[in-house]
């Protein structure tokens, strides 16, 4: 296979470490671009003395000039805690920090990928979702920073696609977990491992009959790297997630089951705009990537428990 330079933006973070180290098994240079808001150098420390991995402390929203064959877009706080703390950097980082990955994609004829979310169907009325539904959002609301952002970086995508001809692909990724999560990212599998871990209370917020699917992080970083090798003529949107679907409740369960943990639950109110559903359609990953996860939910639980556990002993 030919050796690529790739750039991965968010490349610290949770899930653009695992894919920088995809990319690096598969024989390419990669440059890590972050700003190390929610990513951490930790995230990549095993790859920094290897001859075909660069970081680079760096922030999306200032224009970058590399030259590179390939663009993963990942820069972008992923969970309501780090995302609602600074919503209009947050936008900023949809709008503005796109606009400069196209411009730099456009200068140097690079093929650029852009992750996306499932959260652009805000609240559905259609279940699953497919990427036709043009989904259900609060364009005002908390979330809406986050939402409309991802929303408006879709639609910066396409029209570039369509003044310039440039090679984009675009994916919408659901609820994935797996190690390297953020301890404190409030979202609700590392929420409720860690609590069930120190056996303290599991939040659950509503009465936990919401529903959600769980991506373990290695199948979503193969249905990526699928998505950049297709065609021209498949530019997506596409889902990436796991169809199967579970209670919060049941998740809260699980986990409990499998850390052996006494820990009570407590409920709480349900956030404003928390979506009731959220459930992928796939069939479109499965027949133009041929694409569908592997790993069960209790397997990578297990794998995510693990880490952990490790990162808390170490206090």
């Amino acid at each position: 296979m030919l050796s690529k330079r790739v750039l991965v933006t968010g490349g610290a973070g949770f899930i653009g470490s695992h894919l920088c180290r995809r990319l690096i098994g598969l024989g390419h240079e990669v440059i890590c671009l972050d700003n190390f808001f929610t990513g951490s150098k930790e995230n990549v420390a095993d790859l920094l003395l290897h001859p075909a991995f660069e970081l680079t402390r760096h922030d999306v929203v200032v224009p970058m000039h590399f030259e590179v064959d390939e663009i993963y877009n990942l820069a972008c706080p992923a969970s309501p805690v780090h995302y609602q703390c600074n919503p209009l950097k947050t936008m900023k980082t949809s709008v503005l920090g796109t606009l400069n990955i196209l411009d730099l994609a456009e200068r140097v004829g690079a093929k650029v990928l852009h992750a996306s979310t499932s959260e652009v169907y805000g609240d559905p009325m259609v279940h699953p979702q497919p990427e036709w539904y043009w989904g259900n959002v609060n364009p005002v609301g908390q979330r809406s920073c986050y939402d409309e952002g991802k929303r408006c970086a879709e639609t910066i995508f396409f029209d570039h696609q369509r003044q310039s001809g440039l090679d984009i692909k675009l994916i919408r990724i659901f609820n994935t977990y797996g190690p390297r999560m953020h301890p404190q990212d409030g979202r609700v599998v590392s929420n409720f491992i860690v609590q069930a871990l120190r056996n303290e209370e599991l939040t659950i917020y509503g009465d936990g009959t919401q529903t959600r699917s769980f991506c373990y992080v290695d199948d979503l970083v193969e249905g990526i790297l699928r998505m950049m090798a297709s065609g021209k003529g498949f530019t997506g949107p596409v889902n990436l997630g796991n169809p199967g679907e579970f209670t919060i409740w049941e998740l809260a369960k699980k986990i409990l089951e499998l850390t052996g943990s006494l820990s009570p639950m407590a409920f709480r109110p349900l956030p404003d705009d928390d979506p009731k559903q959220r459930c992928p359609d796939i069939q479109l990953a499965k027949n133009k990537l041929s694409w569908e996860p592997k790993i069960s939910l209790e397997e990578g639980l297990k794998a995510t428990i693990g880490y952990f556990q490790a990162r808390l002993n170490k206090g």
